[in-house]
């Protein structure tokens, strides 16, 4: 009995976890608006706690900001916070992908192989959720393999904590596609051990990336932008 009320919490708690990314990157809920602790009660039918626990993870996250006495407010994203993000992003992972190119093993490359081919499929059927879980994956199996446990242990920290942005990055209409290219590029820079190019490759990935939710940003708020970014072409040099 005490099993099945455990995972029923778990699940709930999941359930209010995937409400609030949904709306807040559907732009439902705005930055600065309050997330209500007893609408959601009453919406899931359960106690506080669960939505307590929710609330810290998705601030964890970047989602929400929960404020002593106050509640939980939506998180602004700022241009600074995504310039960093992206800036710090390019250099350790960069360094991960160097590292990578030099120890993957033909069983790791036949997995990112197979990986990246589900990541095709997904794109074409635009499951953001999906193809975000699956892009960690391809990403964890090559940090993995970079046998530096210091820096993935930083770049794990790191990810979690921008959660909100790379999967608002991913959820940039043709950013899905452009992804599982850029992927290929990385393939082949790991296929011939050229740890330079992968490195490059990572880098200009992730400058692109961050430059596509700005643009992202401003035009949601009503700026015109004169050339997108999302399609541009990633050379390892």
């Amino acid at each position: 009995m005490k099993t099945k009320q455990i995972e029923r919490h778990q699940t709930l708690r999941e359930k209010i976890l995937e409400t609030i990314r949904d709306a807040i990157l559907k732009g439902d809920l705005k930055p600065g608006e309050k997330v209500a602790e007893p609408e959601l009660a009453e919406r899931f039918g359960i106690s506080r706690t669960p939505i307590r626990e929710a609330f810290r993870q998705l601030e964890s996250e970047g989602y929400l900001t929960v404020v002593p006495r106050k509640g939980a407010v939506v998180a602004a994203l700022s241009e600074q916070d995504i310039q960093e993000y992206y800036a710090v992003k390019s250099i350790l992972e960069g360094y991960a992908a160097e590292l990578a190119a030099e120890n993957l093993t033909e069983k790791e490359l036949a997995k990112l192989v197979a990986i990246n081919e589900r990541l095709k499929q997904l794109a074409t059927e635009g499951d953001v959720k999906s193809f975000y879980k699956i892009h960690h994956e391809f990403h964890d199996t090559f940090l993995k393999s970079a046998n530096n446990s210091k820096l993935y242990e930083l770049i794990n920290q790191l990810g979690q904590k921008f959660t909100r942005l790379r999967m608002a990055s991913l959820s940039v209409d043709g950013r899905m596609a452009i992804s599982v290219a850029e992927h290929d590029k990385l393939l082949d820079a790991f296929r011939n051990h050229d740890g330079k190019a992968a490195e490059n490759l990572i880098k200009k990935t992730a400058a692109i990336g961050g430059k596509v939710l700005l643009e992202n940003m401003a035009r949601s708020q009503g700026e015109a932008v004169s050339s997108p970014l999302v399609n541009q072409n990633i050379d390892a040099y």
